[in-house]
């Protein structure tokens, strides 16, 4: 059960909260509450100043015209300019208003103290430009906005012309992707979630396929007093003699994320030998060859799970080991130079378990993704029929049945080599110890950007693996009984 307190991790697109609306019998009533949740985010938040409330033509203006009336009449100095005569529900709302009217303007939006941005929301379909743009350009005092700053689009994230930055967000019932996605996340400021009365009941209807990545999606493996190593599985990730360093960041964080065993396969001495040395806790299987190393892993069904890709050459070799261990029925995750290996072949990928891409290898891969990035990943999912974790400071999670996850917990810091390798090894270990790879996927996302919150700035990949224990309690789990 997820707490009382918690936000929602459901995330509706702007069509998905129209039928909300639309479910629920949505009004003047609703508008009404809307708008009480903005004005009583601003009393608890802003000191009173001059207000100017830009309002649209539809919803988003309504709701601007209700923040109005409640400020004025807790004491404050309140104007409204109306880009547009309201329409639909929203005339309403503006007709209860009695205070002044404003031009939409630079000169009127430049006197303000305090702004509050009602004129388009989250369903925005043309580009803000023209004297939208203008006026919200030239703001110089704090902007709050409803439901979504206007020019963001509420499904992807993307810009639709200009969009100002806002202190605040305060959006209703259910966040939006584009409240968590790039850069629409950045431009919301601080984002509130306020609940306006509509019965989570509708959503049994418009049964969302997208959510904020985080423990409410998924459970961590919990040992007990009857587990043993075998039974928390076994996890074998393949070194090139290249860049060993990458395959020992991810076995690192394999053993550090609670697999029962962890080898390290070389197919060189070199590598062999420093494995041997920097992690003496893992298994380190030498045999000298790629074709030779891959017959002994798949002699042994215990190894299950497969990482493929860190550290290794983007060539005929990784890519024939990757048709070899799907061939066998092994779970793959395939990263770096296994995901480069199949560059404009992404039918080669067909069968691995996670794919675990930055945004150049997805690009490489299955072409650029453009702004609608969840459209994309969720359809290189379905496509090779993997799990697509699309790396970043908002990762995108798809599963082939079109659920998406987007994890937001990540901290800028995290953006250094070798953390890439650290967040494979996490979901390498958390499928061999059970977990679903949707499951898997978000699970290692949110613990790696966890880990690294703690961590702080200054972060090296190493200190990763060290801070996972810190990451798993705060999940509600741990790595070890």
């Amino acid at each position: 059960m997820r707490p009382a307190t918690a936000i929602p991790p459901e995330l509706l697109t702007p069509t998905e909260m129209a039928q909300a609306d639309r479910l629920a019998g949505a009004g003047p009533a609703l508008m009404e509450a809307a708008g009480r949740a903005v004005a009583l985010a601003i009393l608890s938040r802003f000191r009173p100043a001059r207000v100017l409330v830009l309002a649209g033509p539809g919803h988003n203006g309504g709701d601007g015209y209700v923040i109005a009336r409640r400020l004025e009449r807790a004491g404050w100095d309140v104007a409204v300019a109306a880009l547009a005569p309201p329409r639909g529900d929203a005339l309403v709302a503006a007709a209860a208003w009695r205070g002044p009217m404003r031009d939409f303007s630079v000169a009127e939006v430049r006197r303000a103290g305090l702004i509050v941005d009602a004129v388009f929301g989250a369903g925005l379909a043309r580009p803000v430009v023209g004297l939208v743009a203008e006026v919200l350009a030239a703001a110089r005092a704090p902007i709050i906005a409803v439901d979504i700053p206007s020019g963001v689009c509420g499904a992807t994230g993307a810009l639709r012309g200009f969009a100002a930055q806002a202190a605040l967000t305060v959006t209703f019932f259910r966040r939006k992707p584009g409240h968590l996605l790039l850069p629409g996340r950045d431009l919301c400021g601080d984002l509130l979630l306020a609940d306006i009365g509509l019965p989570a009941a509708v959503l049994d209807s418009i049964r969302p396929r997208a959510f904020a990545n985080g423990p409410a999606l998924w459970s961590l493996p919990r040992p007990d007093a009857t587990t043993h190593k075998h039974s928390r599985g076994h996890v074998t990730v393949l070194s090139g003699a290249g860049m060993s360093g990458a395959a020992l960041l991810a076995a690192r964080a394999a053993r550090r994320a609670g697999a029962g065993l962890v080898t390290l396969a070389c197919a060189d001495a070199a590598s062999a030998a420093s494995h041997r040395l920097a992690e003496p806790g893992a298994l380190v299987l030498e045999v000298r060859g790629m074709g030779a190393l891959l017959g002994q892993i798949l002699a042994d069904v215990r190894r299950a799970v497969v990482l493929l890709g860190p550290g290794l050459p983007p060539d005929a070799t990784t890519r024939g080991a990757l048709a070899a261990l799907l061939g066998a029925g092994r779970r793959v995750v395939a990263d770096a130079g296994a995901l480069t290996a199949c560059a404009g072949r992404p039918e080669l990928l067909r069968g691995a378990a996670i794919l675990t891409p930055h945004a150049g290898e997805f690009a490489r891969g299955f072409g650029a993704p453009g702004e609608d990035r969840l459209t994309a990943v969720r359809a290189a999912a379905a496509q090779t029929g993997a799990v697509v974790l699309l790396k970043g400071s908002d990762s995108i999670i798809a599963a082939p049945d079109g659920r998406v996850a987007i994890n937001h917990n990540a901290p800028p810091w995290l953006a250094t080599g070798g953390t890439g390798d650290v967040l494979a090894g996490l979901a390498a270990a958390l499928l061999a110890q059970g977990l679903p790879a949707y499951e898997a996927a978000c699970a290692a996302a949110w613990l790696q950007g966890e880990a690294a919150r703690r961590i702080g700035p200054g972060l090296l990949a190493e200190d990763l693996p060290m801070a996972l224990p810190q990451a798993f309690v705060a999940a509600g789990g741990a790595p070890e009984a």
